[in-house]
């Protein structure tokens, strides 16, 4: 069978699966489906030709119903690519990379337990922390990145949260057959979260150590507060301050020290939101800030350009917006999302380019979403190449 047959094959699979009614599926567990189809493609200064990548990401697995508090979970990913036209990060083809690359394996195997207050969850594992700034499962991927470990979180109050996590390998992204596809080590993560009347105070200690990546080895303490707060008019001022040191650590390879700082502000509604940002990731001009676990797709531009901190750091000055809007015809709603972005670098001020962003997307139904994304960075230095970036894709969640 083509490719293109078997893609075609597992999303009407999925969409069978989709409409059978629960007591099909499950007898008081949870069947999971997760088929996502998307076409990505990326114009990039340097290369002779765009890349285009069309694949499928079918996600499916079984919780079991809750047994003395006992859950058991079991999924399996696969990644079918339909065409190549792309560097997958590790192959070599001479186009600009889309870290999709086509294979399967065992996304999550866990055990958990819930005991009131106290939640455990053992085997490989979806963590992810706050805004997922630092610890994520980088959930744009279609290869989504998981982790092997222990979590334990305990609530002792309905306003306090203390979560640890120890983490032994990290599967990422660019899949097992990539050099850089796990990390293995012994890492500890460790967070306090307290719900005030005016926001959420969250301090945090991760400490990642990781055996066949020791550059990507850290400690970095922190705070952040983040909240809303109604003004009137059926609008709230939202705000967000965070501030964190990050130093060598283990078998860090040398000695370093650098600070993190976010600050935003925004207003919203039910409907519709804007917010100004800045962030700013230190660098000594031999290394940056690293965030080498976090969702980074989220952060600084969608075109993903600083997925790697340069050596003297990166300031981000942001201004965000959405509004999600009823048209006329059959959608129920569609979600409009724009930001621009000013980088420079935070050692020296050296202008590094700017980026506009922009996304359209709506449901059409309870369990389908289709989605448009764009990209367009201008890079100011031959350091950071200007692209452009387009996503679309069809997503099945059940």
């Amino acid at each position: 069978m083509t490719p293109a047959k078997t893609a075609l094959a597992a999303l009407l699979g999925a969409g069978a699966l989709l409409a059978l009614p629960p007591s099909a599926l499950a007898d008081d567990g949870h069947i999971i489906i997760d088929s996502r189809l998307r076409l990505e493609s990326v114009d990039q200064a340097g290369f002779p030709q765009g890349a285009t990548a069309l694949t499928l990401r079918t996600r499916i697995g079984y919780e079991t119903r809750s047994f003395y508090g006992f859950r058991v979970l079991g999924e399996v990913e696969n990644v079918t690519a339909i065409g190549e036209h792309y560097n997958n990060s590790y192959d070599g083809k001479p186009y600009p990379v889309v870290p999709d690359p086509a294979g399967a394996e065992i996304n999550r195997a866990q055990i958990s337990w819930n005991g009131g207050p106290v939640e455990l969850v053992g085997g490989r594992q979806r963590i992810i922390l706050g805004n997922a700034r630092f610890i994520g499962n980088s959930g744009f991927r279609q290869n989504e990145q998981t982790f092997d470990g222990v979590k334990a979180a305990l609530r002792p109050t309905k306003s306090i949260t203390f979560t640890y996590a120890y983490i032994g390998a990290v599967h990422r992204v660019f899949g097992h057959d990539s050099p850089q596809g796990e990390w293995r080590g012994e890492s500890h993560l460790f967070q306090a979260d307290a719900k005030t009347p005016l926001g959420t105070l969250t301090g945090y200690g991760y400490l990642l150590q990781f055996n066949n990546a020791a550059a990507q080895s850290s400690a970095t303490w922190g705070a952040r507060f983040a909240g809303a707060k109604p003004v009137g008019g059926g609008l709230s001022l939202t705000y967000e301050a965070e501030y964190a040191r990050q130093s060598d650590w283990r078998n860090s390879p040398s000695p370093f020290a650098l600070d993190y700082v976010d600050l935003g502000a925004g207003l919203k509604s039910a409907s519709s939101a804007a917010s100004v940002g800045y962030e700013r990731l230190d660098g000594n001009g031999v290394r940056g800030f690293g965030t080498p676990l976090a969702t980074l797709h989220a952060f600084q531009g969608w075109a993903d350009v600083f997925l790697t901190t340069p050596a003297n750091g990166v300031q981000d000055f942001n201004v965000n917006a959405s509004h999600t809007f009823k048209p006329a015809g059959p959608l129920k709603s569609v979600k409009l999302t724009a930001a621009w972005h000013d980088f420079t670098a935070a050692r020296g001020g050296a202008r590094y380019g700017r980026e506009i962003d922009a996304s359209l997307s709506a449901p059409l139904g309870p369990h389908v979403t289709v989605e448009a994304i764009a990209a367009r960075f201008g890079g100011e230095t031959p350091a950071f190449a200007t692209r452009t970036k387009v996503w679309l894709s069809l997503e099945m969640k059940y």
